[in-house]
């Protein structure tokens, strides 16, 4: 699932149709089929999380078209009558003005809601690493607010913190030196721990290609994420991997056992 940053950039991809007119709009899912906002003015495109709000006003009717990636999706913006890098088959939503055509492929997500509504749809969401909400100090006290939980599995709920994906999780509990099952409880410095998440998505969110170690090289971008069974770039200990989480959600977990020892 992407990381905050990714969905951070798509929005500014998005935003290319900021004040401009839609001349068709065409959404291929069963509950927005008959959807029509044409005539309405993009007014622009954020991102809140891991979701995306693209604000539409169409006279005095203000629309807010709630997207989100999931594990598969994507946003393309190309010009009018230009060939789609996707098949046609995977769209979900096509928005198109004289001068762009975005389309969204394959999208977990896709809700058109009255603008007066949006906190249906997000306000169930912690401080946004990248958003002007930010506030280190309500993350921490969601953070701590059950203490007994694993650390990967609190940094990963979108409630606490927005924007923090599977990958940022892994990264930022091996260069915290602990283990990812330790209760959030015991970390040490863990006000330490969200500043640095707040600062590697901050780093990345300007970049198509994110790095944790500051080399962008394509095989040393991150300490831990997708390393099993090589070497920890420390101290030479083979990266471990398991499936951990919630059952029915588990996601691969990635730490070096030296680096990061589950201590009692």
């Amino acid at each position: 699932m992407p990381e905050g940053d990714t969905v951070y950039r798509t929005a500014r991809l998005l935003d290319q149709l900021r004040g401009e007119q839609l001349t068709r709009t065409d959404f291929r899912v069963p509950q927005h089929a008959t959807a029509d906002l044409v005539g309405g003015t993009v007014a622009e495109t954020v991102s809140r999380g891991k979701h995306l709000l693209t604000r539409v006003d169409r006279g005095a009717e203000q629309w807010t078209l709630h997207t989100h990636l999931k594990m598969e999706g994507s946003w393309k913006v190309v010009r009018p009558r230009q060939r789609w890098p996707r098949s046609a088959t995977n769209a979900r939503v096509v928005l198109e003005t004289a001068r762009h055509t975005a389309i969204g492929f394959s999208l977990g997500i896709v809700e058109l809601v009255d603008r007066a509504r949006e906190d249906d749809v997000v306000g169930h969401l912690g401080p946004d690493l990248l958003g002007p909400d930010w506030d280190e100090a309500v993350a921490l006290a969601n953070l701590l607010h059950e203490p007994a939980r694993p650390l990967r599995e609190a940094l990963l709920d979108q409630t606490n913190l927005a924007g923090v994906g599977n990958m940022y999780a892994a990264e930022l509990c091996f260069t915290s030196g602990v283990h990812p099952e330790t209760p959030v409880g015991a970390v040490p410095e863990l006000p330490r721990l969200v500043r640095r998440a707040h600062q590697m998505l901050t780093l990345n969110k300007e970049r198509w290609v994110q790095s944790t170690t500051g080399d962008l090289r394509e095989r040393e971008r991150m300490w831990v994420y997708r390393r099993d069974r090589s070497p920890c770039r420390r101290c030479g200990t083979p990266i471990l991997v398991d499936m951990q989480g919630p059952a029915g959600r588990e996601r691969a977990s990635y730490w070096c056992p030296a680096c990061q020892p589950l201590r009692d």
